[in-house]
């Protein structure tokens, strides 16, 4: 059995949970340990654990998990205990999807984006996968996507030495530009980091989403994540675009999205993801 935090035996002894009868690790936890535990009532719970994180990753993980519970939107673990080392989390028991799976999604994940703020940005910061995410509150989406998106990546990606002079030049040419490119937006409620790993079924097949980088943004650009990593159907679009309509030539707009996700990549795990980086660039510059 895995080593367990010892605040996780006592909350469920004083919550009559029960006792610790087993765990096993789970699949999903590329920065995380992840472990399913079991209770002697059958009773099971999801555990993630890391000594080695910011101290408030999982505090953060925790709110952003509480503010996508919006009314008819999809299915989000419930949050049980949440500490510097630790998040307890429900288990959804993910099942098979169920047979309507991309058109609920479609119209759930539209009522997420419906949550509309005067603002872009979040109430504080959070992270996006193991680095810091900036949500410094703007009046514009155009100046948050390149003062809190790419600017950050950007400087860090240079203090690494993972980007040349030109791509640098490049990447402050698109930025320049990106009123010409992005129409004008509502500041959306949107997950963040809604790539395919961190969608799932529950025990119903019901939609439920993991994992988010919460912040109010564009929700295009949570869309055009949606197509980075593996791709999501055509009815999963038209089920949202019957709740939230799309303004035209949205996908066309995904890669200058993208570069955000693609530059964390690229800090991250390494050059590995710098040809992707130079392929939108390529496209826009």
């Amino acid at each position: 059995m895995s080593s367990i935090h010892p605040d996780i035996r006592y909350w469920l002894q004083d919550h009559d949970r029960g006792n610790i009868t087993n765990s096993k690790p789970v699949r999903g936890g590329c920065i995380h340990e992840t472990l399913l535990i079991e209770v002697d009532s059958g009773d099971r719970y999801f555990l993630k654990q890391n000594k080695e994180i910011a101290s408030d990753m999982f505090e953060k993980e925790a709110q952003g998990l509480k503010a996508l519970k919006v009314h008819n939107g999809p299915v989000v673990p419930e949050v049980f205990l949440v500490g510097a080392e630790y998040l307890l989390l429900e288990d959804l028991q993910p099942k098979s999807r169920c047979q309507d799976f991309w058109n609920l999604f479609g119209r759930q994940l539209a009522q997420v984006h419906n949550q509309v703020n005067e603002l872009f940005g979040y109430q504080e910061n959070n992270y996006i996968g193991g680095n810091p995410q900036l949500n410094t509150w703007a009046q514009n989406g155009h100046d948050f996507f390149r003062e809190q998106r790419i600017n950050p990546q950007l400087r860090m990606a240079q203090k690494q030495s993972l980007l040349k002079t030109q791509d640098v030049r490049k990447l402050e040419g698109l930025m320049a530009k990106l009123p010409e490119l992005i129409p004008e937006q509502p500041a959306s409620l949107i997950h963040g980091d809604l790539w395919s790993g961190n969608l799932m079924a529950d025990k119903k097949g019901m939609p439920a989403i993991i994992d988010p980088a919460v912040h109010f943004g564009w929700a295009e650009a949570d869309l055009a994540m949606t197509d980075l990593f593996g791709s999501y159907p055509s009815e999963f679009y038209r089920a949202y675009n019957e709740v939230r309509p799309l303004d035209p030539g949205y996908h066309n707009r995904y890669k200058i999205y993208n570069l955000y996700h693609l530059l964390n990549h690229l800090n991250l795990f390494g050059s590995g993801y710098l040809s992707q980086v130079r392929m939108v660039l390529a496209q826009y510059t």
